[in-house]
């Protein structure tokens, strides 16, 4: 057996600095999880002259279902380490932008293994709904009975909450002072994360904002931008009385300013703008007799 080269069609976008290769689900991809390493490397990846940055932090395939009023998109985020997320929010607004560009609605349901959710499009703008946050630790998952707020696990005080994926989100005076790299990775896999954990870092600002930064699993090193994170870092400034009330809540990872909404009652939402930086075209790997 022998392996050929086929190219297909490919975009890339991102949200605030989170960036993706959007592929149609309708081209043949055999291994997806090969072609996600491949094609994210931030070193070897896709790239060009066009290109802010070599790689990705992730392949989005997308089945648009034209159909459906309104339109519905099938999102499968596969990481660069092969792995499918159950849930991006960037990403799920990116998969937004690309299918309001293929069909001209303004309005979008976006399929994803945590759930379908609804999508607003206005210009480079997006906002989706992202869930209701949850702190049970059959949610996150934990692998103990009782919710995990404000405690230590590997050396940074965290809360555990699931917004659409798990995260470990610990407020700290100041994220810059954070030697993320350092310290994430043994939350990540602690063992009270039996699936791993999103470690997310928060510092509260003068106006009532949020600086962010976030180490993502499965890309298994900080992004420029998590929306999920966005999401839990409000979620759980909640839960430890940081915040209270419905109000819009901006916050900031290195990516740019995303806005987050999370009600006492009915689902969170993040609204933030997106950008297609270019399309080319990617080698797929295809096996012959």
């Amino acid at each position: 057996m022998s392996v050929l080269h086929e190219r297909i069609p490919v975009a890339k976008y991102h949200g605030t600095g989170n960036d993706f290769i959007v592929v149609d689900a309708e081209e043949s991809v055999p291994d997806r999880p090969a072609f996600a390493s491949t094609h994210c490397n931030r070193d070897s990846g896709i790239g060009g002259a066009e290109a802010e940055r070599r790689g990705a932090d992730g392949v989005l395939f997308l089945a648009l279902e034209r159909r459906y009023s309104p339109p519905r998109v099938v999102m499968t985020l596969v990481q660069p380490d092969g792995s499918v997320a159950a849930m991006c929010g960037n990403g799920a607004r990116c998969a937004a932008s690309w299918a309001a560009g293929r069909t001209g609605s303004s309005e979008l349901m976006i399929d994803t293994p945590a759930g379908t959710r609804h999508a607003v499009v206005e210009g480079d703008r997006v906002t989706i709904e992202m869930g209701d946050p949850s702190f049970r630790p059959r949610d996150v998952p934990l692998a103990r009975e009782s919710e995990l707020v404000e405690e230590d696990v590997e050396g940074l005080t965290v809360t555990a909450v699931n917004t659409g994926v798990p995260h470990a989100v610990a407020f700290v005076d100041d994220v810059d002072d954070v030697d993320l790299d350092a310290v994430a990775p043994a939350v990540r896999h602690a063992d009270v994360f039996p699936e791993g954990a999103n470690v997310t870092v928060a510092s509260p600002n003068d106006d009532g904002s949020f600086s962010q930064r976030t180490f993502e699993r499965g890309v298994e090193g900080e992004t420029q931008s998590c929306g999920t994170g966005a999401v839990a870092v409000v979620a759980a400034g909640k839960r430890v009385g940081l915040l209270d009330g419905d109000a819009a809540v901006t916050v900031s990872p290195p990516g740019g300013d995303l806005e987050i909404t999370v009600p006492d009652d009915g689902p969170a939402t993040l609204s933030g703008p997106t950008e297609r930086e270019f399309e080319t075209e990617l080698d797929v790997d295809v096996r012959s007799p």
